[in-house]
């Protein structure tokens, strides 16, 4: 593959053949270039190679084949970070079958939305997960089967089986589907911050446009790399750490099954060597809060590390950095997008920001109109990519309002300096204007999470006994801080020092954790609704 012209909005193409598969270039391609051996995954089994993982991909798709299921349906993955994760999802991109993944931390509720709303014909779900998914199986009517990693399912209406039985019966397909690069290859579903989650259909080309203009020439991810990643496989930002950047130039990927606490991160870190970690902020913030972690009780080898899902401030990034004596390359990317494409890069690195595009996307800040904003200005960013999906399942209208021409329209206000770096403001719906002038919860946030005695804070806009709307915090204090005047008056101070004097919180509560969606991301609008209540 190679990077093609960029075209009239600036954002590159790829050149694929017409006949392609995704799994010829991050799968198959490894045992003809003498990978067999090496290492592809290491989950709480064991080592896996990319023998073990080019013939579970293979069995997998001949499952499907035995099953009867015909290229382009869709099947549903529930699976933990394990091994099973990686052989079903390439194995249904190898027979054309398009496999969704799923979010492992959702309501009963959800589930069943989105199990109806795709309409997947087989369900590959692990164990541990059928508690909340069983009692749905027989209120599904596209689905036909459904596959359990390490147990088996009761059902009066559908088939049920035994992922390793099938896996080892089934006949391998040797060859992957006549696909184009232009052909769906996998659906995520948004995290659904506000209504239900929406179906992203991304297209087999968007796998290869990432690695080739994200994972290569922005982490310069290589063979030799030992990569962690703390988001999940099912999440876009954690396909692409654990799965796509790795596989494309043959790394070693380390699995975790249970929730990345921060003991469990830096056990993995330090045991498995790792080189790369791929982290949120909150996590970065909550390891940082221990001063029993530190640089000699991470991995030695650890060359860099990675932020998404939510804007790095400035604060963690320089301590992080200051302690473990590696860098973050803090960036944003979207479902939609399917990673990062805006983002900091070695060597220039500026925390606070979100860094510059990625080469081979072109972006634009614009008003509620649509025209360009000035240096300095807030304004919507909008951004073109080769990585793109191809809109929303089933949203029509939403997929207009968000997919104009080339360019999606990403909801995220920011502003941009004369050297080109971009400075998160927050969503389009979180910002508010306080004496005339704009406010950004991210940036009176930042200040607060500066103060030794704050992990968390989450900013909104609430109107005083004159109707004028200004700043309120939610915050998470360290343990040994307790909520008091003194405290809250030394806050306030503290921010007042930071950043312009009128955007410091007039009010500020505390609370024991600020509401998120699965992706790490604080939801304002819960807290407004707190607010009100």
């Amino acid at each position: 593959m190679s990077v093609g012209d960029f075209n009239s909005e600036g954002s590159a193409w790829l050149d694929l053949p017409s006949d392609y598969n995704a799994v010829d270039d991050f799968v198959d391609r490894h045992l003809a270039e003498g990978r067999s051996a090496k290492i592809a995954y290491i989950d709480d089994e064991g080592p896996h190679s990319y023998l073990d993982l080019a013939e579970g991909v293979a069995r997998f798709a001949g499952v499907l084949d035995q099953l009867g299921v015909r290229q382009e349906a869709r099947i549903a993955l529930c699976l933990l970070d394990r091994f099973a994760f990686p052989c079903c999802f390439w194995g249904a991109i190898k027979a054309g079958v398009v496999p969704v993944a799923l979010n492992t931390l959702l309501t009963a509720e959800t589930y069943h939305f989105i199990l109806n709303d795709c309409r997947a014909e087989v369900l590959v779900v692990s164990k541990e997960l059928l508690g909340v998914l069983g009692p749905l199986l027989d209120h599904l009517p596209a689905l036909r089967a459904v596959i359990v990693s390490g147990g088996r399912a009761q059902s009066q209406t559908v088939k049920t089986y035994r992922l390793e039985a099938l896996m080892e019966e089934a006949a391998p397909r040797e060859a992957p589907a006549n696909t184009h690069p232009d052909d769906t290859a996998f659906w995520l579903y948004s995290s659904g911050s506000t209504g239900q989650p929406k179906g992203v259909r991304h297209l087999h080309r968007n796998l290869a446009a990432t690695s080739e203009l994200y994972g290569k020439p922005v982490l310069g991810i290589r063979e030799d790399d030992v990569v962690f990643s703390a988001a999940k496989l099912f999440f876009a930002y954690g396909l692409g750490n654990g799965m796509t950047f790795p596989l494309s130039v043959g790394a070693t990927t380390v699995l975790l099954d249970e929730r990345p606490t921060p003991q469990a991160v830096m056990r993995v870190l330090r045991e498995h060597r790792a080189t790369i970690f791929y982290g949120v902020p909150t996590l970065y913030a909550a390891i940082l809060s221990d001063h029993a972690y530190g640089k000699e009780s991470s991995s030695p080898r650890l060359r860099l590390c990675v932020s998404a899902g939510e804007a790095l401030p400035e604060d963690i990034g320089k301590r992080w950095e200051e302690r473990f004596g590696v860098p973050i390359l803090d960036g944003v990317g979207s479902t939609e997008m399917l990673h990062i494409y805006l983002s900091n890069h070695a060597g220039e690195i500026r925390y606070g920001t979100s860094g510059k595009p990625v080469a081979g996307y072109a972006m634009r800040l614009v008003d509620d109109e649509g025209h360009a904003v000035e240096e300095g200005e807030v304004g919507e960013l909008v951004v073109a990519g080769p990585s793109v999906c191809e809109g929303y399942w089933r949203r029509r209208q939403k997929s207009m309002q968000t997919f104009v021409g080339a360019w999606m329209h990403t909801g995220d206000k920011y502003t941009v300096d004369a050297e080109g770096y971009y400075t998160y403001c927050g969503r389009g719906d979180d910002m508010f204007k306080s004496g005339g002038n704009w406010v950004s919860p991210f940036e009176v946030e930042s200040a607060l999470i500066a103060h030794q005695a704050v992990v968390e804070a989450g900013v909104i806009g609430r109107s005083d006994e004159s109707g004028n709307i200004k700043p309120k915090a939610y915050v998470v204090l360290r343990p040994g801080h307790k909520a008091s005047r003194a405290l809250t008056q030394d806050l306030q101070a503290f921010v007042k020092d930071r950043i312009e004097v009128w955007k410091y919180p007039r009010w500020i509560e505390v609370v024991e954790a600020l509401p998120k969606t699965a992706t790490g991301k604080i939801q304002r609008f819960k807290l407004r609704e707190l607010d009100a209540a």
